[in-house]
């Protein structure tokens, strides 16, 4: 097992995150298939007939939120309206105080309108907004608000996920955070994490880690071919301890071919498939007793060609090495990886001699490498140590029952289905 610096990663995905977000698909008004907690889906007209906020028809008067002469509002703001049980807003037309309209899309449930892009700080906005009641009756209201100054205490998030990459059928949709997110702060925060698969696929959020990360992913693993859509749309969202999200972060990528990776310590072999057929096997070495690999469904994480390994810190000068690794890739933040080690070829197929790592030939490692992607799953069983919630990517290492219990909004039955223009 090698020693890792997490913060390090963190750093690194923060960098690059940070662009990601600049780059990122635009809202519009084009409609799309997401799975979240209670997510937003374009508006409409109402009841088939034209009636939305530019109609000069009459329409009952509606109270809308936020109230008219709001200040101070986060520039997380959502538009919504004071509606009997049943009653949904239906269309908002919000524009800023030079008369632009900022576009925007209602959540499934009818409860609010969302901002495609966080609003302007310290900047005043007004919207005309349309709700329609169980009955069907319509109705609309106006309300003038103004946002509050950039705060000056954040948190610091990450998207593990970027633009234009392709990655396996196990990639979990991975949002950290820094500090964590307060216990009673995650349903409002999962509230404004929205994820759009193409072709629709439900799925759900699971919390772990005190806060710190977030894991999305169906009950079973992505459909190859899948497009990702993500949105993290937290910049300027409120938490109870002060602090406000830094930045929205969005990114859309691929899932490619199925290809899965599973060791059994008991023959110490490790099977290769690829879109559910075998196609390769090859002789292991995992962790020793004293330092055992751990058991359980993890995903590649980062892939290296060549790398060094340097235990002398976290070991010590007696134990402690510093040794040039081939074709390296990380399955947990402990310091578990796939790699060449020419030096227990004997030992592979055999006896367990590692530090935790999943030893493999020269050969064997460089084709794994050049045929794998971060991603893609591998599963080891038998060995004396359970994979750590945490340690790595372990959304998959829970089965559904018990991963939708990590999420902090109720998850239906197979799981969160929703709409939002990004």
């Amino acid at each position: 097992m090698h020693s890792f610096t997490r913060a390090g990663s963190v750093v690194a995905a923060l960098a690059l995150t940070a662009s990601v977000a600049l780059v990122g698909c635009g809202s519009g008004g084009n409609q799309a298939d997401f799975v979240a907690g209670a997510t937003p889906t374009p508006g409409s007209s109402v009841g088939g007939v034209s009636a939305g906020p530019g109609d000069s028809s009459a329409l009952p008067d509606l109270e809308v939120t936020p109230k008219d002469g709001a200040k101070n509002r986060p520039v997380s703001t959502e538009i919504g309206a004071k509606l009997p049980d049943g009653g949904k807003v239906t269309e908002v037309i919000l524009t800023t105080a030079d008369g632009d309209e900022v576009e925007g899309s209602v959540r499934t449930d009818g409860s609010a309108w969302v901002p495609s892009k966080p609003l302007k700080y310290g900047k005043r906005y007004t919207a005309k907004v349309v709700g329609t009641g169980a009955d069907g009756r319509a109705q609309q209201g106006e309300t003038s608000f103004t946002t509050m100054a950039k705060p000056k205490s954040t948190i610091t998030s990450g998207l593990y996920l970027f633009d234009d990459k392709s990655y396996g059928v196990a990639m979990p949709v991975v949002a950290e955070f820094h500090p964590g997110i307060p216990e009673k702060d995650r349903a409002a925060v999962q509230k404004r994490m929205f994820v759009q698969t193409d072709p629709p696929q439900p799925g759900a959020w699971h919390w772990v880690s005190n806060g710190t990360q977030a894991y999305y992913r169906a009950p079973e693993y992505w459909q190859p071919g899948t497009t990702l859509a993500v949105r993290i749309a937290l910049e300027g969202i409120p938490l109870s301890n002060g602090r406000h999200g830094n930045v929205d972060r969005t990114a859309t990528a691929k899932i490619g071919r199925s290809f899965e990776m599973k060791v059994d310590n008991a023959t110490k072999q490790m099977t290769v498939y690829e879109a559910g057929k075998v196609i390769k096997t090859m002789p292991v070495s995992l962790g020793k007793k004293s330092t055992p690999s751990s058991s359980g469904t993890m995903v590649v994480m980062e892939k290296k060609a060549a790398t060094v390994f340097d235990t002398m810190e976290e070991l010590g000068p007696e134990d402690g090495y510093v040794t040039d690794i081939e074709f390296a890739q990380r399955i947990t933040w402990g310091g578990e990886y796939i790699h060449a080690a020419p030096w227990s070829v004997q030992h592979q197929g055999q006896r367990n001699v590692s530090h935790g790592c999943v030893n493999v030939s020269t050969e064997n490692a460089k084709w794994l490498f050049d045929q794998s992607r971060v991603g893609d799953p591998i599963t080891i069983k038998g060995t004396e140590r359970k994979l750590a919630a945490g340690n790595g990517w372990t959304a998959w290492n829970l089965d559904w029952a018990e991963f939708v219990k990590g999420s902090a909004l109720p998850v239906p039955q197979g799981g969160a289905e929703a709409a939002l223009a990004l």
